[in-house]
């Protein structure tokens, strides 16, 4: 699945000249967390609603009111915002933009095609697809098996999914010349599928 499937289309933008106070409200009536900020229509920078509330002078300050509406309107989205910003191609794998993310520690990704932003990906969209990936919303029974790191491992063990059908498939990293394989099958035959898995030898490891 490619970035596209997943990420919000046509995220709200603003220009550099946005004053702070004007984007921290944009952002709270919309319920966003980010914004990017866009001039002639092109990505210049990101700013999220942490940056903003740093970008404020806090309840300690000395500063009079007067002192502090008049910092406060003169502060912009260029004086704050973050550059360069990471961003994601539209037709990236989904788990390259989750790579990415962990990478550099962000929470969201502005996907720009041809320097246009033309969505926005974010950990919450990366739940979704997890979700979708591992076929959570369909039910029947989750495997885990233990197998050789080896050509042929995978087949012999989808073998014994007949009759239950295979929802998904995910396996974890390898480690000693051993993987771990996650089965999601549904349908006839789906309690019996841990029990077909023994009878060829191989090892299960949990059943839910």
């Amino acid at each position: 699945m490619l970035v596209r499937d997943w990420m919000t289309k046509d995220p709200h933008t603003v220009p550099p000249s946005t004053p702070v106070m004007e984007a921290m409200q944009r952002l709270r009536e919309a319920g966003y967390r980010r914004l990017p900020v866009v001039k002639d229509g092109r990505l210049v920078g990101i700013v999220t609603d942490r940056d903003l509330k740093e970008a404020t002078p806090s309840s300690a300050t000395s500063l009079s009111v007067y002192e502090l509406n008049y910092l406060l309107s003169k502060l912009t989205l260029k004086d704050v915002m973050r550059t360069p910003v990471i961003t994601i191609g539209p037709d990236e794998a989904i788990e390259q933009a989750a790579l990415t993310m962990e990478e550099h520690r962000v929470s969201g990704l502005p996907v720009v095609e041809k320097g246009a932003v033309v969505g926005i990906l974010t950990i919450t969209d990366l739940l979704r697809a997890f979700v979708d990936f591992l076929g959570l919303r369909e039910g029947g029974r989750r495997v885990t098996v233990d197998m050789p790191d080896a050509p042929g491992s995978l087949a012999k063990a989808a073998a014994a999914a007949p009759p239950s059908n295979v929802e998904a498939i995910v396996t974890a990293g390898a480690a000693d010349g051993r993987r771990h394989l996650v089965f999601r099958v549904a349908g006839e035959g789906a309690d019996g599928f841990a029990e077909r898995l023994r009878a060829l030898g191989i090892t299960v490891v949990d059943v839910r």
